[in-house]
């Protein structure tokens, strides 16, 4: 690649994308415009990116910087996850997208051509309502011109130990999408290979659902299904009584988003439910977007066969489409496998604090309502841990 890559970063967070697309462009990257709502990204945002404009609401923004490479949208998944609202995109929140296509139409009445775009998202949306968010995308994609290819990937393939699945999409009117996300694929993660001295799971969780993951932490998110914002939990299982049962700091967090540790210090409040947690637990994880910047500027070959796929209830995990066909393709949810980093290996247990009395008898009654949690040796540690913190002093409430 010659010259600089231009990119704009709406609905930003933290800067996830731009960072991913800095480690992989080095100098090269120039980020001209980031838009984003939330006081406390903001914050991040300005400390990270110093020198570039910012904008804080989508809604008002009506021009974008001339010659971009590349516009970027994670726009919210709180009506689109499971986690969240439901109530699908048409909803306060994800709803936001529409702004997006309406400035990239702005854009095209000026005679500005928009080489990428590169939007990210939660998989649910696929299965809501029959598909209506990808069908709505596609629809205002196909309004546009663009051709267009989606993915699930899982950001394990980046080496990362958290079991975090995302749609990433893309399109372009002028280049393949098909050769940047179907180029590569490894097959899958060995989980063999994983080790089963640490386990992720929701402590907020219990009747319905743990999230339960095996040498990673699960999804991180924002809510719960007892409505409690929280960071997962980690069952080390050759820990001391008392210290078995934690819940990692936020700068773990952090590197388990691939960010460098302390990235949302800029943001901090000086308490423990402040935002840093639900600003990582919101970020589009910097590996993901690191390989989709190196593939951008160096496509690979698409040669992988393809089913025109009839449109019918819940969208695949893979397909491209122009104009009004859709086509599935098989790949699997990671492109590459770098490196893993185990899950008790990337851990601060200095700074892992033990789950609270409160939140463990909490979990652990919801746990007995159900056939859940049933790995040997968990539900043991778990009571354990709930007679260990009813008499230790130094067990803080979460």
């Amino acid at each position: 690649m010659t010259g600089s890559f231009r990119v704009a970063g709406l609905f930003a967070g933290i800067g996830g994308i731009e960072t991913g697309f800095r480690r992989a462009l080095g100098d090269q990257l120039e980020t001209v415009l980031l838009c984003e709502s939330w006081g406390p990204a903001q914050q991040v945002l300005e400390a990270r990116f110093p020198d570039v404009e910012m904008h804080a609401d989508v809604a008002t923004l009506r021009d974008l910087p001339a010659q971009l490479d590349l516009v970027a949208a994670g726009f919210p998944c709180t009506d689109l996850s499971q986690a969240g609202r439901t109530a699908g995109i048409r909803g306060q929140e994800s709803g936001l997208v529409a702004h997006l296509f309406e400035v990239l139409r702005l854009a095209e009445d000026r005679g500005d051509q928009l080489p990428w775009l590169l939007i990210e998202n939660v998989p649910n949306m696929l299965a809501l309502d029959r598909g209506e968010a990808m069908a709505y995308l596609v629809k205002e994609l196909n309004n546009l011109g663009y051709r267009w290819a989606y993915r699930v990937i899982d950001s394990r393939f980046t080496g990362v130990p958290q079991r975090r699945r995302r749609v990433l999409l893309l399109a372009s009117r002028t280049e393949d999408p098909r050769a940047v996300l179907f180029a590569d694929d490894s097959g899958g993660l060995d989980e063999e290979a994983l080790h089963d001295d640490a386990f992720g799971f929701y402590w907020t969780e219990g009747r319905g659902g743990l999230g339960w993951a095996r040498d990673a932490t699960p999804t991180f998110k924002g809510g719960s299904t007892v409505g409690i914002p929280s960071p997962p939990a980690v069952w080390l299982r050759d820990e001391q009584p008392g210290r078995k049962v934690v819940i990692p700091c936020v700068e773990d967090g952090e590197a388990l988003q691939g960010f460098e540790r302390g990235w949302t210090l800029p943001a901090d409040l000086g308490r423990r439910n402040g935002p840093r947690w639900k600003l990582v637990g919101n970020a589009v994880t910097v590996g993901v977007a690191q390989w989709a910047a190196e593939r951008i500027v160096s496509p690979g070959v698409f040669d992988r066969p393809s089913r025109e796929w009839a449109r019918k209830g819940a969208w695949p995990t893979a397909a491209w489409g122009e104009g009004e066909k859709v086509w599935t393709v098989d790949v699997s949810e990671f492109p590459r496998l770098a490196p893993y980093t185990h899950l008790r290996d990337l851990l601060d247990l200095d700074k892992a604090r033990p789950l609270s009395h409160r939140a463990a008898s909490g979990f652990w009654r919801r746990l007995q309502e159900g056939n859940l949690g049933r790995y040997p040796g968990f539900r043991v540690d778990i009571a354990e841990h709930v007679d260990i913190a009813a008499t230790d002093p130094l067990s803080v409430a979460v």
